[in-house]
């Protein structure tokens, strides 16, 4: 299939890539999102390679991707995406929860990951969530992440222990109490609403904390926050 190029002027939607090399698979998904105001579908792809090349010319907010396809699977794309704009997000739509894809992927940085055994509904709400800076992840899928949290955080040594624990106290008041909430996925305006402060004061906040955390990322603070069981996914 030949990615499908459409009128890319979004007018505030989100702009998704659908990645799948199985026609039906994909008009089910566009057909999906397009029952939703908010969602614009720029294009399709049917494999990584095109996929890439779809990031590139139609610059969408969030990319769909499956894993198992031809040129280059979705391990390979999603790294190769991010690499290029590490904005764009990420959902993972596949049949496969192997341990190994699911933490390749993880590490890679995508926001969510759905089984296809799923309604398409779940997609829907992985794809909002993943566009306000939260993840979704399937429980099968959440349960490979949570052992890799446990697994990392019973091997750490003392010293890297201490370090993280020693960045979180730097934390002011407010800033431990901002923290949860962006590791959670909430988006600044609705920390705002929440906390009854500016959003500039949000995004201010925001900026110290991932510096003080040497983060660069809402998925980095994601982590940090599952390993220290202050979030749950």
């Amino acid at each position: 299939m030949e990615q499908k190029k459409t009128d890319t002027s979004d007018n505030g939607k989100t702009k998704v890539l659908i990645v799948d090399d199985h026609w039906v698979v994909v008009e089910g998904i566009k057909g999906a999102l397009e029952n939703h105001e908010e969602f614009v579908v720029v294009g399709t792809a049917s494999d990584g390679l095109e996929a890439i090349e779809g990031v590139k010319s139609l610059k969408p907010d969030v990319v769909i991707l499956d894993i198992s396809m031809p040129h280059l699977n979705g391990v390979e794309a999603a790294l190769e995406i991010k690499r290029l704009n590490k904005k764009v997000r990420i959902v993972i739509f596949s049949m496969y929860s192997d341990k190994e894809y699911v933490l390749s992927l993880f590490k890679a940085g995508i926001s969510a990951y759905v089984l296809k055994e799923e309604p398409l509904s779940n997609l829907v709400l992985a794809v909002r969530s993943a566009k306000t800076g939260g993840t979704y992840y399937s429980p099968a899928v959440y349960m490979a992440i949570r052992e890799h949290m446990d697994n990392l955080e019973a091997g750490e040594g003392d010293a890297g222990r201490r370090g993280e624990e020693d960045s979180l106290t730097c934390l002011s008041s407010r800033e431990k109490e901002l923290f949860p909430l962006l590791a959670d996925g909430l988006s600044v305006r609705e920390i705002s609403k929440r906390l009854g402060i500016s959003p500039k004061t949000v995004e201010s906040h925001k900026y110290n904390i991932m510096d003080k955390l040497q983060v660069t990322s809402s998925i980095d603070l994601t982590k940090i926050a599952l390993r220290k069981n202050l979030i749950k996914l």
